[in-house]
C-alpha cells in the first residue's frame, strides 16, 4: 500500500536505502549529497538496518570499498557529488570494467572552479562515458522510485552495469515535496536478493576480478560493456513495467508532456522539468502548441526511441504519448562541454536526429549554470524563439545560445 507523505529528495533516497538494507555502504560527506549517508548512519544506531557502513576517508576509498563488497558478493551503494566525484572517476571505471553493479545516489552539484554547491550536470557528465547507467529524477517521487528500481537493473545477468540515479543539488535534494512511498515487504519483494554468479568468496569457483588487462583481449572485454549497455535497454522498460505493475507510477527512457501535437518542445533532465510544464500549460492556455520531453535515461542513450517520437514515428520508452507536428525543438543543457557546440546532451541529441528528423529545427541551450534560476517566464521566451525559428533559414540559427547570462 501506498502511504503519502512529505520528505526531501535526500530523504526519499535514504528511505529508499534503508528499506533495500544493502549489504555494504560506503561514504564521504560532500554537500549536497551529505544528507544521505547521515540518514543511513542514524538508521544503523536505531537499528533499523542490517548494513555495514563504513566510513572512509575520502570518496575515492568510499568507491573502492563498494568495489571490494561487490566483488565478494554483496550488494553496495554509496552516495556523493561534485568533487566527490570527480575524484571517484578512476574507480567508477573500474567497477564498471568490472561489472559491478553497485548503486551510486548522485546529487548532481557543479564542479569546481570556481567552488559553487549549486545545481549543475558537469559532474555526472563528467562520468557520462565511464560504463555506468545514468537515470536522471525530476523530483523527490522519482529518486525514490529509481533508487528501488536500479538494482533491477543493475543486477540483472545480462547486465551487470553499476548504476547512477541523479537529481538535482538543494533543488530536489533538499525541497520538501509530497511524496508516495511504499511499505517495506512489498519494496524487498520487489527488489529482491542479489545473487552473482560468481564472486571472490565463493570456494567452489576461482575467479579474477580487476587482473591487468593485456591488448589481445581488452577489445573484447570493451566490447562486452557496451553489449550490455544495450541489454540494458530492454532490462530498464521491463524493470518499469513491473515496478508500474506493483506499485502503480509508470516511467520509460523519457516522458512526453503535451507533446502529441506539438508544434514547438523543449527537451531536458531533472528538475527544471517541472517549471517548464507549468510554462507549456500556460501557453497551451493561449493556444500555443508547446510540448516538453523529459530525458530519464541518459545512459544506455534511448536515441531510436527518442528520435522516432521527436520525428512523429511511434517508439518505445516514452510515457505520455508520442509527436506529430514538431516544427522545432530547444534542447537544454544544464552542463557546458567547452566544444564549442554546446553541450553534451545537445550532442547526443542531434546525433540521434541525424537523417530521422529531416526539416526540425533545433537550438542547443545551456542554462542554469552553478545553480542560476530558470524560471516559468524564461521557457515562454524560449517557446516564442523556437515559433519565430520557423521563419528562419537553417544557417541562420544559432547552434547554441546561453538562457539567464547577464549581458556584459
Amino acid at each position: 500500500m501506498s502511504n503519502r507523505g512529505r520528505m526531501s529528495g535526500n530523504e526519499a533516497v535514504a528511505l529508499a536505502i534503508r528499506q533495500i538494507d544493502p549489504d555494504v555502504i560506503a561514504a564521504f560527506p560532500i554537500t549536497p549529497s551529505t544528507e544521505i549517508p547521515q540518514f543511513v548512519s542514524r538508521f544503523k544506531a536505531d537499528g533499523l538496518i542490517t548494513t555495514e557502513f563504513i566510513t572512509v576517508e575520502s570518496e575515492h576509498s568510499a568507491m573502492s570499498a563498494c568495489i571490494g563488497a561487490e566483488a565478494s558478493g554483496v550488494r553496495a551503494m554509496t552516495a556523493t557529488s561534485s568533487a566527490g566525484m570527480a575524484l571517484m572517476y578512476e574507480v567508477l571505471y573500474v567497477a564498471a570494467s568490472d561489472r559491478l553493479p553497485i548503486v551510486l545516489a548522485a546529487v548532481n552539484r557543479a564542479l569546481t572552479g570556481p567552488i559553487n554547491i549549486n545545481a549543475e550536470h558537469s559532474d555526472s557528465m563528467g562520468a557520462r562515458d565511464s560504463g555506468w547507467i545514468q537515470i536522471y529524477s525530476e523530483n523527490a517521487q522519482e529518486a525514490y522510485d529509481n533508487m528501488l528500481m536500479a538494482h533491477r537493473i543493475g543486477e540483472h545477468p545480462d547486465v551487470m552495469l553499476p548504476v547512477m540515479i541523479c537529481q538535482d543539488g538543494f533543488i530536489t535534494s533538499h525541497a520538501i515535496e509530497n511524496i508516495l512511498t511504499e511499505d517495506d515487504a512489498p519494496v524487498r519483494a520487489f527488489v529482491g536478493t542479489y545473487e552473482p554468479e560468481h564472486h571472490l568468496l565463493d570456494p567452489e569457483t576461482s575467479v579474477a576480478i580487476g587482473p591487468y588487462g593485456v591488448s589481445p583481449y581488452v577489445f573484447e572485454l570493451k566490447r562486452a560493456q557496451a553489449y550490455a549497455m544495450e541489454c540494458a535497454r530492454d532490462v530498464i522498460i521491463d524493470v518499469a513495467k513491473d515496478f508500474e505493475k506493483t506499485f502503480g507510477r509508470s516511467y520509460g527512457f523519457f516522458e512526453e508532456y503535451r507533446m502529441d501535437d506539438a508544434e514547438f518542445a523543449v527537451l531536458l533532465m531533472g528538475s527544471a522539468a517541472g517549471t517548464g510544464k507549468v510554462a507549456v500549460d500556460r501557453l497551451r492556455g493561449r493556444g500555443v502548441k508547446a510540448g516538453l520531453v523529459k530525458l530519464r535515461t541518459f545512459r544506455p542513450f534511448p536515441a531510436d526511441a527518442l528520435a522516432a517520437a521527436l520525428s512523429g514515428r511511434s517508439g518505445r520508452g516514452g510515457r505520455d504519448g508520442r509527436g506529430g507536428t514538431l516544427k522545432s525543438l530547444a534542447i537544454m543543457d544544464r552542463s557546458e562541454g567547452f566544444s564549442g557546440f554546446g553541450g553534451p546532451l545537445g550532442a547526443e541529441v542531434r546525433a540521434a536526429l541525424y537523417g530521422r528528423a529531416d526539416g526540425l529545427k533545433t537550438i542547443n541551450i545551456i542554462y542554469g549554470l552553478g545553480g542560476r534560476d530558470v524560471r516559468v517566464e524564461d521557457f515562454e521566451d524560449l517557446y516564442t524563439e523556437l515559433d519565430a525559428m520557423q521563419g528562419m533559414e537553417a544557417r541562420d540559427i544559432p547552434y547554441v545560445r546561453s538562457l539567464g547570462q547577464r549581458e556584459g
